[in-house]
């Protein structure tokens, strides 16, 4: 029987190496992996919520301090609801909106070419969501 450290380690090791075929990532302390892919920051986590579940739960910072402005947050919203991978979140904050992009689900049993297929394609949409709110340079 294995323990449930080592499931979540397996699941990010495997993760690690998909994604390592297109982007550089780095191992955190408690084991989490970060990444950068066209200048959104992304995290990935694991988790066991049962035995023979294990997610792996990644979070894309999309773009922070944005102006608070109504226009801005109903592109976010209509643009949330094109997604097929992933939950956009609007945060208000003092010094304005903040948006990620989060996606968690069950990746034991997916192959290396397969789990980063899948990392990568929520990656992008951050990505793309990141320049389609941005101006220019933003």
């Amino acid at each position: 029987m294995t323990t449930e450290a080592a499931n979540t380690a397996e699941l990010l090791g495997r993760a690690r190496e998909a994604l390592e075929r297109y982007l550089e990532v780095r191992v955190d302390d408690d084991g989490a992996l970060t990444f950068s892919h066209a200048g959104v920051p992304a995290v990935i986590q694991s988790t066991q919520l049962a035995e023979g579940l294990t997610v792996l739960s990644l979070t894309c910072v999309v773009a922070w301090d944005l102006p608070d402005t109504p226009g801005l947050a109903a592109s976010a919203a209509e643009r949330a609801g094109e997604g097929l991978f992933g939950t956009l979140g609007v945060t208000h904050t003092e010094r304005g909106l903040d948006l990620t992009l989060r996606y968690a689900f069950p990746a034991q049993g997916l192959d290396i070419a397969a789990l980063g297929t899948l990392l990568m394609l929520v990656v992008s949409t951050a990505s793309q969501l990141r320049a389609e709110l941005l101006p220019a340079g933003g």
